[in-house]
């Protein structure tokens, strides 16, 4: 799987809901994203790369990502300031999840 595919920008996900628009210039910061799954995540960066990001049920065994095993709690995702967050201060490493997408068009987190 190549790390840039075609896919529309969700609105509901997105930084261009601040006003006025954070003008992102690293590539790795997110853009946009989508709930696609139990647990599972599509997400758009600034230089197009797009990808899964899926979560492994041992994930949720750190404590900080606990919540995120509960489905409800989950789905409060948000995209802020190109980062991907939950309530809570709980947030993704965008560089670490762009570089995993770039090489293999998904990021599984374990």
């Amino acid at each position: 799987m190549g790390g840039k595919q075609q896919r529309p920008h969700p609105e509901t996900y997105s930084s261009s809901r601040i006003s006025p628009p954070i003008v992102f210039k690293a590539p790795w910061r997110v853009v946009g994203l989508e709930i696609i799954g139990d647990r599972e995540l599509y997400v758009w960066f600034v230089d197009g790369t797009a990808g899964r990001v899926k979560f492994m049920p041992s994930f949720f065994e750190k404590e900080v990502f606990a919540h995120l095993a509960d489905s409800a709690f989950f789905e409060e995702v948000d995209v802020r300031y190109g980062t991907v967050i939950w309530p809570g201060n709980i947030d993704l490493a965008p560089d670490a999840m762009h570089e995993a997408i770039q090489r293999h068009g998904e990021w599984v987190l374990q």
